[in-house]
């Protein structure tokens, strides 16, 4: 959102809607870009909220999604609501309106254990998760109404973004709020998966510029930093970034069940980068390391680590 204003777009912001009236980090934002959003309150799960929150706009970006894979187990129900049927209000609404660009966010969870690397965009889809089962289903959806009806629908599939104010029940903000807070043995689930971190700066590009391609529509197109790094070997090197000793323990209550674990992705990203142009501006190691740089500087700041809880499991 704050890219897109700063290019000079108008932009309007669906944000869940709640009795606070809070607006999630949109609340943070310096006050030049919140002065220049409209911010329209709802829930995707409502068509009628989205169709009305869609009206006027031109190119719609679909994030709104439940993506933490451990309360995907405890409540999937409320998964499909709001992946499946919150994608199909979305397409239905862009159909309706005329909008001229969907760009559907998908993940890399979609193709579970990697049966090759680089995983390419025609990688089977595996669901091994109900998170990443729901999000199948939207890629279907949206892709559905492309094939039924020509509704210019994109697919982005970004793997493992990580960054400043993410979410804590991801493995980058898990590993340094622990740290950041003076615990030296640090709790992760599996240690041994490997992942493709993607920094949030490269993943707001690859969006934009799967916007702004003509070539774009009717595609799925990988998103990552074409370099994998296992959990463990991750956690030693925000340590290392941070100048810290620590020890790593396995906590069984984060582990995923044997079947439902991811236990390897890497994207390949031919595809972005012969469709829209787009490259990856912190990859590899050295890529890597500059962004977790940057993201442990966003945490250790007092008024950001005061909103995480670092003692407690985050599902």
């Amino acid at each position: 959102m704050e890219e897109l204003v700063r290019r000079g777009h108008d932009v309007r912001a669906f944000v869940l809607y709640n009795s606070f009236n809070s607006w999630g980090w949109l609340d943070h934002v310096e006050s030049g870009i919140a002065e220049s959003i409209d911010v329209f309150a709802g829930d995707v799960r409502d068509p009628h909220g989205v169709k009305n929150a869609l009206k006027g706009c031109d190119v719609v970006f679909h994030l709104a999604a439940l993506i933490a894979i451990p309360y995907s187990y405890h409540s999937p129900d409320t998964y499909i609501d709001t992946n499946v049927k919150g994608t199909l209000n979305i397409v239905q609404a862009a159909r309706e309106l005329c909008i001229e660009k969907i760009v559907h966010t998908s993940t890399s969870e979609v193709y579970g254990t990697a049966q090759y690397v680089p995983i390419t965009e025609d990688h089977p889809l595996k669901g091994q998760s109900p998170y990443s089962a729901s999000k199948i289903g939207a890629d279907q959806i949206a892709m559905s109404f492309y094939y039924s009806f020509g509704t210019p629908v994109a697919i982005i599939r970004p793997f493992n973004t990580y960054g400043p104010r993410q979410s804590a029940r991801a493995v980058i903000p898990t590993i340094i709020t622990q740290i950041a807070t003076g615990q030296c043995t640090i709790k992760l689930g599996s240690l041994h998966p490997t992942r493709d971190f993607s920094y949030v700066r490269d993943i707001v590009r690859a969006f934009i510029a799967v916007a702004e391609s003509e070539d774009s529509v009717g595609e799925v197109i990988n998103a990552g930093s074409n370099f994998e790094i296992s959990i463990g070997d991750t956690a030693k090197l925000i340590a290392e970034v941070m100048g810290a000793s620590i020890e790593i323990s396995s906590d069984e209550d984060r582990i995923r069940p044997d079947e439902s674990e991811v236990e390897r992705l890497l994207a390949d990203i031919k595809k972005a980068s012969e469709l829209t142009g787009w490259q990856p501006e912190y990859a590899g190691l050295s890529g890597l390391r500059r962004g977790l740089m940057e993201t442990v500087e966003w945490f250790l700041r007092p008024e950001n680590l005061k909103g995480y809880k670092a003692h407690i499991y985050n599902l």
